[in-house]
This record gives structure tokens, C-alpha cells and sequence, in this order.
């Protein structure tokens, strides 16, 4: 017996667009009970990506055979299913501060020939443990492994707007109690740690100059993850003579920009 002849070419790109838009409604549906808190009612979800529910319901049919979706016989509201949850653990595992900046380390370093690492809070401070510098690197004595003060570098300033939680402003306390005459007079006499966090907050980043290593400026950003908890610090410095640490300046402009999409990449949303 003869073979079926095949479909005509103009048939078979008609059935991959179908395949591809099948997929895009089965992603928005599940990306609709994300946003909706994990549970809604067919019509909220037909209503929250623009469906018809007849169309919905075909889809939730489908994912529910898949372990994506489940309904409660309740309340009759689809909830996200157990695959969903695996597939979400997988992510967070995944989901590693320093390996998502590593592309963001290399583009400030080759877009604006800057030294720039990522921070992570340890037992003693904020520490270095990524480090990227450019062809002519500025000389600095930090390097991975590196603690920096809390108070007195852009990475602890930037930690301590973000991560405030007693052993962060228990480090603060001890440097500005060990703290020069010169270096308490850059800082608000009445409240000084708390001015400096609320300070850094509104501009969206830390910036120093000259405060922690002479002649060095420095720009730094939190990274947060999922949960809206930071989870590590990105920081740019260079020569304060061509630096412009301001928050609004290119380099502060460029740190916030790769902060934020660092965060993304964690799983950080604006609800977090």
C-alpha cells in the first residue's frame, strides 16, 4: 500500500504558527494564576489574558493532564499543580547571584573600562567574591575574598540600605564607633546610619568617593531575589580623577540598569 501523500507546504507552516500559538495560550494561562496569587476561577483567567473561558477551559483541560494545573471540586478554581512546583524549585536552585552577573560583570567592564565585582554579605562583612577588572586596570587592594567596611565603601552602603537586619547595623555601629574625626564628618551628626540608608534608598544605589580607598570612587547596587530578600551587592569602582560615582551619572545609570535585570534574572518583580 501507498503511502498517504503529504501535506501540502503551504499546509505545514499554517500547523507550526497553530503549534506556536497554542503554546503561547497555554503560557499565559499559567503566567495568569501566577499573577493572580496561584488560584482563580475560569472566568477571572479568561478575563485576565483576554479569552474567551471555552478556550480557556480546552487549555485547562490539557494542562491539568500534564500535572501543571490542578482544580479545586470546591470551589471549582484552578490552582497551580505539582509539576509547576517542581518546575519553579528548579528554578530557584538555579537561581545563583553571582553566576547570573557574570554577563553583566563583563559588559560594565568592556562597555565602561571599570573594575567591578560582586559582594556577598559574610560573617564579617560584605565580601568579594567575583572580580573583574579592564585591560588597564586601576590598582586597588581588594581582591576576591576581600571584607569591606560597611560604612565606608559603596558595596556596605548599598548593603545596608537593602539588608536591614541587626548583625548589618550591629557592623555600622562598631565602625562608626572606631570612626576618625574626618570620616564622621562626612556622615549626618544627629542619625548618620540611618540618614545614610534612607539616603541610599532614594537614589537606588551607593556612591563613594575617596571614603574607603583614596583616590577611588565607587558605584554599587543590591541584587534581590524572589522573595525581595538582597542576596548580593554589584559593584563598579575606578580612579576618582575620571569616575563619576552620582547615581545619575553613566556609571550609576549603567550599575542600576544591570542590577535590576540581575534581579529579574532571581526572580525579583516589583510585588516582591
Amino acid at each position: 500500500m501507498n503511502p498517504p501523500p503529504a501535506a501540502p507546504a503551504s499546509i505545514r507552516p499554517r500547523e507550526r504558527r497553530q503549534r506556536v500559538q497554542a503554546a503561547e495560550t497555554g503560557t499565559a494561562i499559567l503566567k495568569a494564576l501566577g499573577s493572580l496569587g496561584g488560584r482563580a476561577s475560569l472566568t477571572l483567567i479568561a478575563s485576565h489574558i483576554g479569552e474567551s473561558p471555552a478556550k480557556v477551559h480546552r487549555y485547562l483541560v490539557s494542562l491539568m493532564e500534564g500535572g501543571l494545573v490542578n482544580q479545586d471540586t470546591s470551589t471549582q478554581q484552578y490552582f497551580l499543580g505539582l509539576e509547576t512546583l517542581l518546575l519553579g524549585l528548579a528554578a530557584m536552585r538555579q537561581a545563583d547571584p553571582i553566576r547570573m552577573a557574570e554577563a553583566s560583570l563583563i559588559r560594565l567592564r568592556e562597555e565602561l573600562e571599570v573594575t567591578c565585582f560582586v559582594a556577598v554579605m559574610g560573617n564579617k562583612g560584605p565580601t568579594i567574591v567575583r572580580f573583574e577588572e579592564p585591560g588597564l586596570p586601576v590598582t586597588v587592594n581588594v581582591r576576591v575574598g576581600s571584607v569591606l567596611p560597611i560604612l565606608w565603601s559603596a558595596t556596605g552602603r548599598a548593603l545596608l540600605a537593602a539588608l536591614n537586619d541587626r548583625e548589618v547595623s550591629a557592623i555600622a555601629q562598631a565602625e562608626l564607633r572606631a570612626a576618625t574625626p574626618a570620616q564622621r564628618a562626612l556622615l549626618d551628626a544627629d542619625e548618620p546610619i540611618e540618614v545614610l540608608r534612607q539616603a541610599v534608598r532614594y537614589a537606588g544605589c551607593a556612591s563613594v568617593r575617596d571614603t574607603n580607598l583614596p583616590g577611588i570612587s565607587a558605584v554599587a547596587a543590591p541584587l534581590y531575589d524572589y522573595t525581595g530578600r538582597p542576596r548580593a551587592v554589584l559593584t563598579a569602582l575606578g580612579a576618582s580623577g575620571g569616575f563619576d560615582p552620582s547615581p545619575d551619572g553613566v556609571v550609576g545609570q549603567a550599575v542600576r540598569r544591570e542590577a535590576q535585570a540581575i534581579s529579574q534574572l532571581l526572580g525579583y518583580t516589583a510585588d516582591s
